[in-house]
């Protein structure tokens, strides 16, 4: 187990022993984490009052020491894990604080491998990001642990995600205040969180506008290739009238707007597109640039350092805190934008 120092050199290990208790449980009083009695959570916090530990993480964060914070990924290509990790290192980088980047490649022997490293080296807290939304196994260490992007199954834990339903509304009423009527839904897998709750908000915004999407959403990859084989069945069935797609990534919505280009279909007075995500390299260079949802990660990753530093300080947060998002918009619904 690591050994986290308080004031004057104090341990988790000697509050434990001055309460009576193993240094695991002394750990999560002082995090506020587990399921322990008052009696003993009241214990440790004498105990760790009496020797000076409670005060000594608000003044090491205030202090001389470098306080070293790691940023724990399995988002081997960087998409949204990098936006994340910048995010983080500005909140961070106003105090004395490192930030090291480790990535697991999405491999749960490389990610237990770099836990135990980063517990020898005395790390004082993790941000844990991954490239899906989907809930993952929480990290069982005791020192402060915040999610991004990629929450923790475990309720209990501090998680900080993007609103996907938030986003998902911002481009049904950008698309019904344009006038836009029959939409049709174009996403990813229908194995991934994301492209379900986004298919499904957007579906529940269409159906309660009294304008019910012109068919259900249709599920593929997260490709170009995907987004113009979609609108080819989109144009063959759904014509007459069509006249929006909202797709479930920058991916997919740039190969949409390729094909209706190729299909002698205007992009937006014909057909209006819109994207989600505001990968800027794809947004910015379909022709014309895509209107899209920014999922601000940056954000994401501010805020998680925030409430990492805040356990740090023993004021921990519990449960998920979504991130809302924000419509950028671009001339794939707006003509001349």
């Amino acid at each position: 187990m690591p050994t986290v120092e308080g004031a004057r050199g104090v341990r988790v290990a000697d509050v434990a022993a001055a309460a009576g208790v193993s240094p695991a449980t002394a750990s999560k009083v002082l995090n506020n984490t587990g399921q322990l009695r008052e009696s003993t959570r009241r214990r440790v916090r004498e105990a760790a009052t009496a020797l000076g530990y409670a005060r000594a993480p608000a003044r090491a964060l205030g202090g001389s020491r470098t306080i070293t914070v790691a940023l724990l990924t399995g988002d081997s290509i960087g998409r949204f894990s990098l936006p994340i990790l910048l995010g983080a290192e500005n909140a961070l980088s106003a105090g004395r604080i490192m930030v090291l980047l480790c990535d697991s490649r999405d491999d749960p022997l490389r990610e237990q491998h770099y836990v135990r490293e980063l517990l020898a080296r005395r790390v004082d807290g993790i941000i844990v990001t991954g490239q899906r939304t989907e809930p993952r196994d929480p990290v069982d260490v005791e020192l402060p642990v915040v999610y991004a992007f990629a929450p923790s199954s475990r309720q209990t834990d501090c998680s900080v995600v993007p609103d996907d339903v938030a986003g998902a509304r911002l481009v049904h009423d950008h698309l019904a205040s344009l006038g836009r009527e029959r939409i049709a839904h174009v996403t990813g897998p229908l194995d991934h969180l994301s492209a379900r709750t986004r298919a499904d908000a957007l579906a529940a915004c269409a159906t309660a506008s009294g304008h019910p999407l012109v068919r259900d959403p249709m599920h593929g990859q997260w490709s170009e290739a995907w987004g113009r084989a979609a609108t080819d069945v989109l144009l063959s069935q759904h014509g007459d009238g069509l006249d929006a797609i909202a797709c479930g990534n920058d991916q997919i919505a740039r190969g949409a707007t390729e094909r209706l280009r190729e299909r002698g279909v205007r992009v937006p007075a014909d057909v209006a597109v819109t994207g989600f995500d505001d990968w800027e390299m794809m947004a910015e260079g379909a022709r014309p640039p895509l209107t899209t949802v920014d999922l601000r990660l940056g954000e994401i990753g501010r805020r998680s350092a925030e409430l990492l530093v805040a356990a740090m300080r023993g004021e921990p947060r519990h449960g998920v805190e979504r991130v809302p998002p924000r419509l950028v918009t671009r001339g794939s619904t707006l003509d001349g934008a």
